[in-house]
């Protein structure tokens, strides 16, 4: 099917359409049939003579022969559109294809941005235990840290470096920056006692660059 509008895009529009012209069609030939059935229900190959080889006088034979030519021609007229009803809606589904395709890698090229622009991480959280300070606070298992109180990428040297800044934190809400799904999200974590053990109750362990 060649494009509507001399290289327009197929749209659900154009379907529609050429769904009703079939619809059309189809009524049509009901209607070429039913003419054919009111002729004492001559048919598509019924002969029209008589056994002496005479035109039958039971039926119009100008309305009979018109109906059946109507039909042929309707027929191939069904067949042609069926086959555009076909094309269009393949070059719809590929061109949503395209979409889909093209709208998951400007996602995916946006991420990669964002990561890109995101800070570097030094440490990760691999376990929270409920109930924990760190649990209470939204911190998550497989969190990348970025910022732990004044501790950070440029800084780190070693876990020792957040343990006391835990410990002078004791009671006070520290701010920490975290990376989760490709995103920064900030958590207010105070280190206390509880129920666990350490003032934190997760476990948090270097990243290795």
């Amino acid at each position: 099917m060649a494009e509507p509008g001399g290289g327009r895009p197929v749209t659900v529009s154009d379907v529609q359409q050429l769904v009703r012209r079939k619809d059309e069609i189809e009524a049509q030939i009901k209607a070429c049939y039913e003419l054919l059935e009111g002729q004492k229900g001559v048919g598509m190959h019924e002969p029209l003579v008589d056994a002496e080889g005479f035109p039958r006088a039971d039926i119009d034979l100008y309305q009979v022969r018109t109906a059946r030519h109507n039909i042929i021609c309707l027929q191939n007229d069904h067949k042609a559109v069926m086959k555009e009803v076909e094309e269009a809606l393949h070059k719809l589904h590929a061109r949503e294809k395209e979409k889909h395709a093209r709208d998951e890698a400007e996602a995916l090229a946006e991420a990669m941005s964002q990561r890109q622009n995101l800070p570097q991480a030094f440490a990760k959280v691999n376990a929270v235990t409920p109930g924990s300070p760190a649990s209470v606070s939204g911190l998550q298992v497989d969190d990348e840290i970025v910022e732990f109180g004044s501790v950070n990428a440029n800084n780190f040297q070693n876990l020792q470096n957040i343990a006391t800044v835990v410990q002078h934190s004791e009671g006070r809400p520290l701010s920490v920056t975290v990376i989760r799904g490709g995103r920064r999200v900030h958590v207010g974590l105070t280190p206390k006692r509880w129920s666990g053990k350490g003032l934190l109750g997760c476990n948090i362990i270097p990243l290795q660059r």
